[in-house]
């Protein structure tokens, strides 16, 4: 056998510390992949959730009857109940807004839940939500509900309803 310079160990702890390198970067990049699989899952299961609410069924209930560009007034002469349902949307689908444009629920899987939902109720308060932002001095109000209403008529317009596009679809 023959004996190895001390170059020669050099080189081949180079090799090896490369080999190290290369191999824990493959894995960081496979565990930080199914780390982001595993949270897209959280979002989806607590976002399917959050339509299990009794409040928000039954404020989307109430407001299916209410007419699209609804004002402040014409909501709260129906009841304190409308401007409960209301407030209990727009507050509702303002926090998906912003998980939404923070990336930490995909769009497309917030649209496939609930885009018609959403696009719907938008269409209704948009009014009644300026009005409110005007009345209280805060532009800000309902922002990412406004946002999150835009960009799901926009989707609702581009594409087919999953019933129509996926009614072939076998499991």
């Amino acid at each position: 056998m023959t004996d190895f310079s001390l170059g020669t160990w050099a080189n081949i702890a180079d090799i090896v510390g490369a080999g190290t390198i290369i191999t824990g970067l493959i894995v960081g990049w496979i565990q930080i992949r199914h780390l982001r699989r595993q949270q897209r899952d959280a979002v989806a299961i607590n976002l399917a959730q959050t339509f299990y609410n009794r409040d928000l069924a039954a404020a989307i209930t109430l407001l299916h009857a209410v007419p699209d560009g609804v004002t402040r007034e014409q909501l709260h002469n129906m009841g304190v109940k409308y401007d409960r349902a209301a407030v209990t949307v727009a507050t509702s689908f303002e926090t998906m807004g912003l998980l939404v444009f923070k990336r930490i629920a995909p769009l497309d899987l917030v649209l496939d839940l609930a885009g018609g939902i959403i696009s719907n109720m938008c269409i209704k308060l948009r009014v009644w939500q300026q009005e409110l932002r005007e009345e209280q001095h805060q532009p800000s109000w309902g922002e990412w509900f406004e946002w999150l209403g835009d960009q799901a008529q926009i989707h609702k317009t581009s594409s087919e309803p999953a019933h129509i596009l996926h009614k072939n679809w076998k499991p």
